[in-house]
């Protein structure tokens, strides 16, 4: 998360009109702050009605312009979610001050049983960012909109990751409905499954029921299906990486740099480029907390205890993070890294490794971050020859 606009260089002007939207799959509430009062007036649009909504902003605009004779500044937030970032786009296209605000952040009442409706949730959307715009950037947290091409440049690894759920999913289910009748050699995947299928005999002598063998050859031609579309994928996903060679790009140029590090391929390289590495970080401290990988201290009175990290961040860049962080010893022995873990962990196994290599993860993820911004190789890494 990014303070988008500095605290110190925020001007306000008497003309400065909040606004906030409260995003739904039904309807748009559109919660408004003016010069001209002091309550905050509600009004329901249809969902996606960007010209309705362009219409209302109008006519404040020209409303407050006639009764004070300034400059108006139209200042509005919503909440990131399932609507992404388009409506963001579309507000500063018209020369409004969006703010895209993470839900997570926001403070909410403690109390057993707390008032929540969509009239509640814009007004205090309107009062947080009036807090945030005045210069109290602890309020929230905003969320760092991608640019199209950056939101794009995901989509491959991020269909492969729902592709493989798939995958598992048809792979286990055919193994399910084999394994009923007794039948534990079959392989799914194989190119000749139709011809094996056709085979199989139960663990009682008898060939499969019509229906059960017809259900488990569409499964079998829906993880054909699957194969192929991971095979399309991982080509273009190769030939993007070979592609940067040389590339003005920030994320392939990126990709191509992380391979070239030992224990580091294609798919995890891709990853790290795009959830990660394509936007800029102002100190290590916020590459952890974009990872999710910061701590959480719990301290109250004498109770003094660690809650384990935040888990706040970007949950494919930190798996991905992490996974690499074991690949990381495997392949990377000799670095500086590898043998500060084993130092620690001394031969230990279990609760005490999966500790320690979270710290790993996130030591790596600050080495790898100064290797693609200043070109510095992790100490005692290896590169591919």
């Amino acid at each position: 998360m990014d303070n988008a606009i500095s605290t110190q260089a925020r001007p306000v002007f008497e003309g400065t009109c909040f606004m906030a939207i409260e995003l739904s799959k039904a309807n748009w509430l559109i919660g408004m702050l003016t010069p001209l009062s002091d309550k905050i007036s509600l009004r329901s649009i249809p969902c996606g009605g960007v010209q309705q909504l362009m219409e209302i902003i109008g006519r404040t605009t020209e409303r407050i312009m006639q009764a004070t004779g300034q400059p108006v500044r139209i200042v509005s937030c919503y909440e990131a979610g399932y609507d992404g970032f388009w409506l963001h786009r579309v507000l500063e296209a018209h020369g409004i001050s969006n703010h895209v605000l993470d839900a997570a952040s926001l403070m909410v009442s403690r109390k057993a049983r707390r008032a929540k409706t969509d009239r509640l949730d814009a007004e205090k959307l309107v009062r947080v960012l009036m807090a945030y715009w005045r210069g109290e950037p602890k309020v929230c947290s905003v969320v760092r909109p991608p640019s199209v091409a950056e939101e794009d440049a995901k989509r491959l690894h991020r269909e492969r990751g729902f592709l493989m759920k798939e995958r598992v999913q048809h792979i286990g289910r055919i193994k399910g409905l084999l394994a009923a009748q007794g039948i534990y050699d079959f392989r799914p995947s194989r190119k000749d499954w139709q011809k094996r299928l056709e085979g199989v005999v139960t663990g009682d002598g008898r060939s499969l029921p019509p229906r059960l063998a017809a259900e488990i050859a569409r499964h079998c031609q829906r993880l054909s299906m699957v194969d192929s579309m991971l095979k399309e994928i991982d080509e273009e996903r190769d030939a993007a990486a070979d592609m940067s060679v040389g590339s003005s790009a920030p994320p392939a140029n990126n990709i191509q740099r992380l391979v070239q590090l030992k224990g580091i391929g294609p798919q995890i390289a891709t990853v790290l480029a795009t959830e990660v590495f394509y936007r800029e970080f102002k100190n290590r401290r916020s590459l952890g907390s974009y990872l999710g990988l910061t701590p959480s201290p719990f301290q109250s009175g004498g109770m003094d205890r660690d809650q384990g990290i935040t888990k706040a961040g970007n949950p494919r860049a930190r798996t991905i993070t992490i996974e690499l962080a074991w690949l990381w010893l495997r392949y990377q022995p000799q670095s500086t890294l590898a043998c500060w873990f084993r130092e620690r962990t001394n031969g230990l196994k279990g609760r005490i490794r999966r500790i320690v290599i979270v710290a790993i993860a996130r030591k790596l993820a600050i080495a790898l971050w100064r290797y693609l911004e200043t070109g510095l190789v992790p100490e005692g890494a290896e590169l591919k020859v």
